[in-house]
């Protein structure tokens, strides 16, 4: 409810309406209370007076019971797995070294590395955008630490794998889910409609089970806003509230380094215009440094049923403001649902005394919103389009991909040409083989046709001799006969002459001797 220009919570026994002052709600605020005690009551009646005043608000929807507020209030839904409400998204470099050294809990050298790597990312414009971006920016510093040694330091590769290794856990709980693109830009949480503050619904039924995820995400949006905002100091109203759901998953087994951050965040961000509502369920879930700077409070009942417990409430009713008329002890241990001991700052700063008052139900009602309404919600913001979708722009994840397949397809080409290259000798050597053998075998077969030619020859020669012997026998063998004949016949006619001294059988017996010798003459000529 929002009345005469004031936060208004509830009213005390007397009808009294009790109201925090608008100018003073960027100091700060604590919800706590056992479950079942009326904290979400006091969160829903808190978001509609804040954005009846015209201040946007941020708010987690732990159990998914607040979206029934769209029937007083403007409502844009939000979920970081994109399911019930819009996709929430941040990107890597946006985070940042320091929140997500803090987030991993990496020591200081290894924080000290990350954000080396962070540099290295911006000196040689490589976007980081994902957790896939980070892990290959990683594993190219890791394998090429020598090279940036000199301009950067030394980076072990040991540290840098427990790094990644962080990373890795970090992506199982969700984050590789949480950081992509496009990223949320924060002044749309800062939106109004028809005069009333925008209030900005985190889903956070399936978130809540991933502690780490959920502080991440709360981390970074202070973290965002105060980066990003400018100092305003004390505004007539903030220029934002936001109510944090079950803070005690902020600072479970947190370090010491985060605590410190958060309480440094905290303590400044109000100068920028911006109002931080811690709810949970005993206020001892609150480290002191931070508990100290939730100046506006609102305390629903406690219950203590061992010593430890019971110290746990006296400490919380220590917490307020005395008021003489009112046992805050044993109030709180008292209270009804719905019912409240509340300390809200004055105009000047200082705080009320404690005081026990009825939370206001909300205007909305308690009930949440069907299926088909919330998809209707989700759908019909002017933020779905711009954000339903997540794209995959090109970062440091693409370049080494890229980088990766030119320096394969350099590696292929060395190969290829270094394969060209053996074939070649290969073919060369080949070639002056053949030529050997082409020379070898044509000499042999020059030394072969020559040695035919040779034998031909001789063989010729000798054919042609014994044609000629031949002939030449063939001429003596005629010469013979005609000799034979001739000297047959003269020595014959001589024989017959030198016979016929000696009558018929002397010619005739001469005729034959001279024959004879005629011819044995002629033969020995010949011969010869």
């Amino acid at each position: 409810m929002y009345e005469e220009g004031k936060i208004v919570v509830g009213e005390n026994a007397t009808g009294e309406k009790i109201s925090i002052i608008p100018k003073m709600a960027n100091r700060h605020g604590l919800i706590a209370g056992a479950t079942g005690t009326g904290k979400t009551v006091t969160l829903k009646t808190m978001a509609e007076s804040f954005s009846a005043a015209g201040v946007p608000v941020f708010l987690a929807d732990v159990k998914g019971d607040i979206s029934g507020i769209e029937k007083s209030c403007p409502v844009t839904l939000f979920d970081l797995y994109g399911e019930n409400g819009i996709q929430l998204r941040t990107t890597v470099s946006e985070m940042g070294p320091l929140l997500l050294s803090r987030i991993m809990e990496l020591n200081d050298l290894q924080s000290d590395i990350l954000t080396i790597v962070f540099k290295i990312a911006d000196d040689e414009r490589l976007l980081l955008r994902d957790t896939k971006d980070l892990k290959a920016m990683l594993n190219h510093v890791s394998e090429c630490n020598k090279d940036y040694e000199a301009d950067y330091g030394k980076m072990a590769p040991q540290s840098i794998a427990t790094i990644i290794r962080a990373l890795v856990s970090l992506e199982s709980a969700g984050a590789e889910t949480f950081f992509g693109d496009p990223a949320i830009n924060i002044n749309d949480f800062f939106r109004l409609e028809d005069g009333k503050g925008m209030v900005n619904i985190l889903d956070s039924s399936s978130l809540i089970n991933n502690g780490k995820l959920y502080s991440m995400f709360i981390l970074y949006l202070i973290s965002e806003l105060f980066e990003t905002l400018p100092e305003v100091g004390d505004l007539d109203k903030p220029k934002m509230v936001f109510f944090f759901d079950e803070a005690h998953l902020l600072f479970d087994d947190a370090p010491k380094a985060l605590v410190s951050k958060i309480e440094q965040v905290v303590k400044l961000i109000r100068s920028k215009g911006v109002g931080i509502y811690f709810v949970t369920q005993n206020p001892k879930d609150i480290p002191d440094g931070v508990l100290s700077q939730l100046q506006n409070k609102i305390e629903h009942a406690l219950h203590a049923y061992s010593p430890a417990e019971q110290k746990a409430v006296r400490a919380a009713a220590d917490s307020f403001p005395v008021n003489p008329n009112l046992d805050t002890y044993e109030t709180i241990m008292a209270l009804g649902t719905g019912e409240a001991v509340v300390s809200f700052l004055k105009e000047d700063g200082t705080p009320t005394p404690a005081e026990k008052i009825k939370v206001y139900a909300p205007e909305a009602g308690f009930d949440s919103i069907d299926p088909a309404r919330k998809e209707q919600l989700i759908k019909g913001s002017v933020l779905y389009q711009k954000y339903a979708e997540s794209t995959d722009i090109d970062s440091a994840y693409e370049f080494f991909i890229r980088k990766g397949l030119e320096e394969d397809e350099a590696r292929e080409e060395a190969a290829r040409a270094a394969e060209e290259e053996k074939q070649r000798i290969a073919e060369e050597k080949q070639a002056e083989k053949d030529r050997i053998a082409a020379e070898k075998a044509e000499a042999k077969a020059a030394e072969q046709a020559a040695k035919q030619a040779e034998k031909e020859k001789l063989a010729a020669e000798k054919a042609a001799l014994k044609e000629k012997e031949k002939a030449d026998n063939a001429k003596k063998k005629a010469a013979k006969s005609v000799g034979n004949t001739v000297a047959g016949t003269v020595g014959r006619e001589v024989g017959k002459t030198v016979g016929a001294n000696f009558g018929k059988f002397g010619k005739t017996l001469g005729g034959n001797v001279g024959a004879s010798l005629g011819r044995g003459l002629l033969s020995t000529l010949f011969k010869s």
